[in-house]
């Protein structure tokens, strides 16, 4: 599947919800609001924001959704999440935020499709506030059920990452 996503999680820091504010919207044209739209419970956010960040992001994907949101295979997750995937378009790329929405409105599974939030206005701003300084690396945010920012993680994917991704929901 090819899909342009962001996953956005914060080096272990204990910032309030309103630090990471993201809106966007659906390919459904719906406009969703995080953490806030996951309110109550764990969440990752997982943020991309470059070209070269999408084949990093895109190694994350299943094995993330399989075990956080599916609950399905060997090394499955006790903990409730959701798993929000949040493209961010800005610049020249700003050009690729109508095919791409589309391309995943026609390729993608709806129940997946639902948690990836397009991001194009104030992106860069909305980058800067959440610490990303290498936009050719995907970045996952972990958010606790109390709104706060647990832990990040950035780049390639690699299983004692994702350990830590997890690690930090059971916290």
């Amino acid at each position: 599947m090819c899909l342009v996503m962001a996953l956005a999680i914060g080096y272990g820091a204990q910032m309030r919800a309103q630090d990471i504010n993201i809106i966007g919207e659906t390919t459904e044209g719906k406009r969703v609001e995080l953490p806030k739209a996951s309110a109550g419970r764990h969440c990752i956010i997982a943020v991309a924001a470059g070209k070269k960040a999408e084949p990093l992001l895109q190694e994350w994907y299943e094995p993330a959704y399989m075990r956080f949101v599916a609950k399905e295979g060997l090394m499955v997750s006790d903990v409730e999440c959701d798993l929000w995937l949040v493209p961010v378009f800005t610049g020249l790329n700003k050009a690729a935020y109508g095919p791409s929405m589309e391309r995943l409105k026609q390729e993608a599974d709806p129940d997946i499709a639902q948690h990836v939030v397009f991001v194009k206005e104030e992106g860069s701003t909305m980058l800067d506030l959440l610490g990303v300084k290498d936009r050719d690396e995907p970045y996952f945010f972990v958010i606790g059920p109390d709104g706060r920012r647990k832990h990040m993680e950035k780049g390639a994917y690699d299983v004692d990452k994702l350990d830590a991704l997890e690690e930090a929901l059971e916290k």
